[in-house]
């Protein structure tokens, strides 16, 4: 099973620019990605999404200790994002960079101050047997759906 069965693709329109909707979405990640989704063995005290190709978003720890699960494959302010996901069907970090998936946030104008921003989860089956746990947790209300309006409330909550 493949093709559409292994993307997640899901939207949110915010009422900002798309250079605001691109910043914020970057230079404030850790500000929506629930604390919880946590794969260290201590409370997370940030996430941060390193700005460039080749840089990673990573969690760092209350301990100091870093978990680097994903890389920055596509960096083009502001209308584009790429990262990979490596985190396996066993929820935990995955080692073979062949079995990652990717995650693509677009930008995109609806007026100049409204952005839709469209994030498609693709080539879930890249992780191999059991890659449908991975694809039903991102899809779950506690996956992208959460991320995506704790990104929204971030324009309406004043914050």
């Amino acid at each position: 099973m493949s093709g559409r069965d292994a993307v997640v693709s899901r939207q949110i329109v915010v009422n900002a620019s798309v250079e605001q909707a691109f910043a914020v979405f970057t230079q404030r990640f850790g500000d929506f990605k629930p604390r919880e989704h946590n794969l260290l063995g201590s409370p997370i005290v940030e996430t941060v999404l390193e700005p460039k190709v080749g840089g990673h978003i990573y969690d760092r720890g209350e301990d100091g200790s870093e978990c680097a699960w994903a890389r920055i494959l596509v960096f083009e302010p502001p209308d584009r994002l790429v990262f990979s996901w490596d985190i396996s069907p066993a929820w935990q970090l995955e080692q073979d960079r062949d079995n990652a998936s990717e995650v693509e946030v677009r930008f995109v104008a609806e007026t100049p101050q409204r952005t839709r921003v469209e994030l498609e989860h693709r080539n879930l089956d890249r992780h191999g047997p059991g890659w449908e746990s991975v694809r039903d947790g991102v899809a779950h209300d506690e996956g992208w759906p959460l991320y995506l309006t704790r990104y929204a409330g971030l324009f309406t909550d004043g914050g």
